[in-house]
């Protein structure tokens, strides 16, 4: 019986950052204490329904930290009450270094959280400003050095390129700044203006990298961090050898997983389905169906996400047939471009494949 993901997302932030397009706002203390005790009985309900062993659990939001340690746990331990958690499983907490000041590590630790992902985006102060960040990159580092002191090690640190003024050496700044707080994880990724964020009501006054200066901050990274030993195994995420992100990875594998929460989506049983971006919706359980998931075009699709890219014997195994001979054709052509890497046991972007990947993609299923 192959593990699943557990997602649980916290719709709380004590502030709401121009650029953020997830289902989040400021809640009260009573907000928080009814969300918990609704969030406790859904829990419940799934993990009645559900008797495949759990392989990650992570706490997304919004700022998850921003509810306290104490709510934090109960959460936590609802799951590992109700699902069979693997002993080994990667649980992680998304914090946002402002409100990780008063987060309990060492109550976190022995909870059972053993991976934490803090919110830093930029070590610059001018682009942290503009970003509409809270904290300082001290505080991040500060918040770091609290959660490896609790026995928290596995730490991410979120880093954004392409932002505004930005350029290559103040990005090789942040990187720095990463690699001295000997963290085990960068998520790099690029600024998306979104519908309905601040940003994109205001994206034309916003000083922007252009494509060509966004592709070059792109390749930067990638090569900054690999020379700190952070090896590039998806579009946008790094890692020390052995510290891959395992929630994450069962999504670009097509694994099976449960969302919980307003705007939380669930792959269950060959179903997708979420909760809508509405509170109170979530509390009264109503689901929105997603259609089927999981299938071939899809199973491609995320796999060439990863470093590792399509593995043909994964695939054939899956879906018991070879991968199609027309992805195969157009894979070499686009090899031929070094956008792709090709050989008997798989196909893969490069890196510079990476940066078109949305087109090779589509091209290809």
């Amino acid at each position: 019986m192959d593990p699943i993901g557990v997602y649980i997302h916290i719709p709380f932030c004590k502030s709401k950052c121009p650029y953020c397009d997830f289902f989040s706002g400021k809640g009260s203390e009573a907000e928080f204490d009814r969300y918990i005790k609704e969030t406790v009985g859904i829990i419940n309900y799934w993990s009645q329904l559900c008797e495949k062993p759990v392989s990650s659990v992570y706490f997304g939001g919004g700022t998850p930290s921003v509810i306290g340690s104490n709510r934090l746990c109960e959460l936590l331990n609802a799951v590992k009450s109700g699902f069979n958690v693997n002993s080994d499983a990667e649980i992680t907490c998304e914090i946002n270094p402002e409100s990780g000041k008063s987060i309990d590590f060492e109550k976190m630790r022995s909870c059972g959280f053993n991976r934490v992902s803090i919110g830093l985006q930029s070590a610059v102060p001018r682009e942290l400003e503009t970003l509409g960040r809270i904290h300082t990159a001290q505080e991040a580092k500060l918040t770091t050095q609290r959660a490896v002191s609790a026995g928290i090690d596995n730490v991410s640190l979120d880093l954004m390129i392409a932002v505004p003024f930005q350029t290559v050496e103040s990005l090789k700044l942040s990187i720095d700044f990463c690699a001295q707080c000997e963290v085990k994880h960068i998520s790099s990724y690029l600024l998306k203006i979104e519908r309905g964020t601040k940003f994109y009501s205001i994206k034309e006054k916003l000083k922007l990298p252009d494509e060509d200066m966004q592709a070059d901050l792109y390749l930067a990274a990638v090569d900054y961090l690999g020379r700190y030993g952070y090896d590039q195994y998806e579009i946008s995420n790094f890692a020390k050898k052995g510290y891959e992100g395992k929630h994450n990875l069962n999504y670009w594998r097509c694994g099976e997983y449960l969302g919980i929460g307003p705007s939380a989506h669930s792959f269950y049983e060959g179903k997708r389905f979420y909760y809508g971006r509405n509170t109170q919706d979530y509390y009264n359980r109503k689901i929105i169906d997603d259609g089927t998931g999981g299938d071939s075009s899809e199973y491609i699709m995320l796999a060439l996400r990863l470093k590792e890219g399509l593995r043909f014997s994964e695939y054939e195994r899956r879906y018991a047939s070879p991968v199609p001979s027309d992805f195969l054709r157009k894979a070499e052509q686009f090899s031929k471009q070094d956008l792709m890497e090709l050989d008997e046991s798989r196909a893969c972007l490069t890196t510079k494949g990476f940066l078109v990947s949305n087109i090779i993609i589509s091209e290809l299923i």
